[in-house]
């Protein structure tokens, strides 16, 4: 008995030894200098080293697909997709970023009432509204500068160095390297790399009971059920909704009509109820009313589906594939008091639960087995989802059943 237990032990150590990916190299320069302290980890994980004198560097991770970042301070960060190697050997060479940003982000910029507004609307959208975003701060606040194009209403964020954010709520110190942020009326995106620490050795109560509150019902918890074929056990439930053009909405061409007669009128639209259309004052009103509608509505179609309806296997690898979008209900967790949704598009049938919908702009996308697809900028997501946003964020080796 006591040998079958030896043998069982050996082959799970030599298993554990086997499926780590041991990733090694040098970070230098354009002009072949090694450049010591260059951060090297791979994105969202708590898993980094920085590169010795000599710019050498070593990392040890599970086995998975992985975003291996490279930065430098004055220098372009580079990036390197690790896919299911066992050992890898890299030499990174990092270019000077003069040229990284363009002027608008690199001119001089005035910390004035303007840019503390912008700030505002992007620490509301980036953090999300939930408690833990009240928790959250970035350290280096005055190393992003805006951009607003009034034409399509769109306000972009960049970031000359990577941002410092403190998440007291779950724990974290987290550098940020971001490398997209577009927000406006219809669309909210964002993407970049994370590196996570721990903001103490010893962690608290509190940050091990949000950490568990964060993951539940969140992307990566989703998307790991999804792989794990237990999304009903987990709480989740689907179903298949489909986009149709919202009728209630005039045309487009109709609310160009109507601003087109405020201009020439130089009348001032206000917001007001018209019970009755008299004049073209009324009408053009009325339009305008009407013009802040949803261009789209979803419909539910298809309740309950299986795990076989989302996702497929292709070329090896598991992805989702599904066709309009999906309305995702975590049953087991409420929505937080100040997300005034209490209904989804009108879709939503289950109180007291969280309601997100999940959309495929490019087709059918990889699911990667730490619970996050290859281009996240290719799933669209709504919802309960938007309204967590970073601040509920949480490394790719995350354990929820571990402290």
């Amino acid at each position: 008995m006591k040998t079958k237990f030896l043998f069982f032990f050996a082959f799970i150590y030599t298993s554990l030894l086997f499926s780590q990916i041991v990733i090694e190299g040098k970070v230098f320069s354009n002009t072949n200098e090694p450049l010591e302290g260059a951060f090297i980890y791979f994105s969202n994980t708590s898993i980094g080293t920085l590169a010795n004198s000599n710019g050498e560097f070593r990392l040890k991770i599970k086995e998975g697909n992985y975003d291996l970042v490279v930065s430098y301070l004055g220098f372009k960060s580079s990036m390197i997709k690790v896919r299911n190697s066992s050992l890898l050997n890299v030499n990174v060479k990092l270019y000077p970023s003069n040229d990284l940003l363009d002027e608008v982000t690199v001119k001089k910029v005035v910390y004035d009432q303007k840019w503390r507004d912008n700030l505002l609307r992007f620490k509301k959208a980036f953090f999300g509204g939930t408690k833990f975003a009240d928790e959250c701060f970035i350290l280096n606040e005055k190393d992003i500068r805006f951009e607003f194009d009034s034409k399509t209403k769109t306000l972009t964020a960049f970031a000359r160095k990577p941002l410092l954010i403190e998440n007291h709520a779950l724990g974290y110190l987290i550098t940020y390297d971001l490398v997209d942020f577009s927000l406006n009326d219809n669309k909210f995106v964002f993407h970049g790399y994370s590196q996570f620490k721990n903001l103490k050795k010893y962690l608290k109560k509190k940050w091990i009971k949000n950490r568990k509150i964060a993951y539940n019902g969140s992307r990566m918890h989703f998307f790991r059920s999804l792989l794990n074929k237990n999304h009903e056990s987990e709480g989740f439930r689907v179903d298949h909704i489909k986009r149709a053009k919202n009728n209630e909405r005039p045309s487009d061409e109709k609310i160009r009509k109507a601003e087109a007669y405020f201009e020439k009128s130089g009348e001032t639209y206000t917001q007001k109820k018209i019970k009755l259309l008299r004049t073209a004052l009324d009408s053009a009103t009325n339009v305008l009313n009407k013009a802040k509608l949803p261009k789209y509505r979803d419909y539910l179609y298809q309740r309950n589906i299986t795990n076989s309806d989302i996702v497929s296997v292709l070329d090896s690898n598991v992805k989702l594939n599904f066709k309009n979008s999906l309305l995702v209900t975590y049953i087991q967790e409420k929505e937080e008091e100040t997300y005034r949704k209490r209904t989804f598009n009108g879709l939503k049938e289950i109180d007291n639960s969280q309601a997100s919908t999940i959309m495929l702009l490019e087709g059918p996308v990889t699911i990667f087995p730490f619970g996050v697809v290859e281009k996240p900028t290719s799933v669209y997501n709504k919802g309960y989802w938007i309204f967590e946003a970073f601040a509920h964020s949480l490394p790719l080796d995350y354990d929820p059943y571990k402290n």
